[in-house]
């Protein structure tokens, strides 16, 4: 075969004759009953591409919304992970919700970043290597090399609605074992728990703690007024201090135990207005990705004002709960938290490890929920600079 013919008859389009050529018996050239099914095919799909493109956005759903993730701890990515309905992630990229009806009835894809979303409970005992600076003292928290902090990674999840929200901290756990013991057993998983640096059996505490799904946090004694007549105890930070010492106390302190968001101050009133103790103070706190919870004891504290220098997320009590050690006057500050709450948002009470203290916010928080209140750790109502 004629090798230039061939390859002509290859390229010639389906049904015509080549171009300058006339059928035998010089008859004009027809095209063939395949050649004008293909032409009607290739008319019909432009028309259609047309009225799509000139179409408003019915046709045109938004991309899927995906952003990366970190990979997980060994032990987080060994766990099994509960459904996704729970909010819990075990770590690495995962579907939160699978096609959710968005406002016009389209159907989309969410998927989470789960270090935004706490940790598996099956997990929450056991600290996110990533997360940890190794010394001679003990385990420091510390951002990941990816920019995770302790701050994310260790939060409890909450459903990130718009109502009146409360948080609850109660302090002193670690100082008496059937007190700590009692406050883990009674008080509900929302609310959030803070450990004395000079505790006993912290890391036990702490890993039965977070194993019922508490957010725990840090107490740090700084230097009261008075001091040391008023001593908070061992390692306290003092203003007269050199800046070294106090890092090296905060230090001490820090490596207690693992797993915490942030910490919070046990007292501290002058500590916490000193202009030359808090700057290296809370550079440290930033450096390690860790908020700042205040007890609100001092109107003149520099903690906010710190914080937002050194890009900690921060937040402050509205009230204390347990100034006046009896059931019936700690139910009534928890009613003026509702009312602040509702007024404003949310409101933060604290309060400490005491029976009482504990069998009333335990009882409050059951018909405050009934009564639409959502109780969210403490890392739910922080300000954090990080996030805008």
């Amino acid at each position: 075969m004629n090798k230039a013919f061939h390859q002509g008859e290859m390229e010639r389009p389906l049904g015509l004759e080549p171009r300058g050529k006339r059928p035998r018996g010089g008859s004009r050239p027809r095209l063939t009953a395949g050649g004008a099914v293909l032409s009607l095919v290739s008319i019909a799909i432009l028309g259609t591409s047309g009225a799509i493109a000139f179409r408003e956005k019915p046709f045109r759903n938004p991309p899927p919304l995906v952003v990366s993730t970190p990979e997980p701890a060994d032990a987080a990515a060994t766990a099994p992970v509960p459904p996704a309905s729970t909010g819990y992630v075990a770590g690495g990229p995962s579907i939160i919700k699978v096609n959710p009806p968005d406002a016009a009835g389209q159907s989309v894809v969410v998927i989470r970043d789960p270090s935004a979303l706490g940790q598996n409970p099956l997990v929450a005992h056991l600290p996110d290597r990533d997360l940890i600076e190794e010394t001679d003292i003990g385990p420091l928290p510390r951002r990941g090399a990816d920019g995770r902090r302790p701050f994310d990674v260790y939060a409890r999840p909450w459903s990130g609605a718009r109502g009146a929200r409360v948080a609850i901290v109660i302090g002193g756990l670690g100082v008496s074992q059937t007190g700590t013991q009692n406050a883990i057993a009674k008080l509900p998983p929302e609310v959030t728990l803070a450990f004395a640096s000079g505790g006993n059996s912290l890391d036990r505490w702490m890993q039965t703690a977070r194993r019922q799904g508490h957010e725990i946090v840090m107490q740090v004694p700084l230097e009261p007024f008075d001091y040391p007549n008023v001593d908070p105890g061992r390692n306290t930070l003092t203003v007269e201090a050199a800046e070294a010492e106090n890092r090296d106390r905060l230090h001490w302190a820090l490596s207690r135990i693992t797993n915490y968001t942030g910490i919070m101050n046990y007292m501290g009133a002058r500590f916490v207005t000193d202009g030359n103790a808090m700057p290296p103070f809370f550079g440290e706190l930033g450096k390690r990705g860790l908020m700042y919870f205040d007890d609100g004891s001092s109107a003149r504290s520099l903690a906010p004002e710190m914080a937002a220098r050194n890009r900690v997320p921060f937040a402050a009590a509205d009230m204390t709960l347990d100034g006046v050690r009896e059931r019936g006057e700690i139910l009534r500050r928890l009613d003026d938290l509702e009312r602040t709450a509702r007024a404003k948002g949310f409101a933060i009470g604290t309060g400490s490890a005491f029976d009482a203290t504990v069998d009333a916010v335990a009882g409050w928080i059951a018909e405050a929920r009934r009564r639409g209140i959502e109780i969210v750790p403490i890392s739910a109502v922080a300000n954090d600079p990080e996030r805008g």
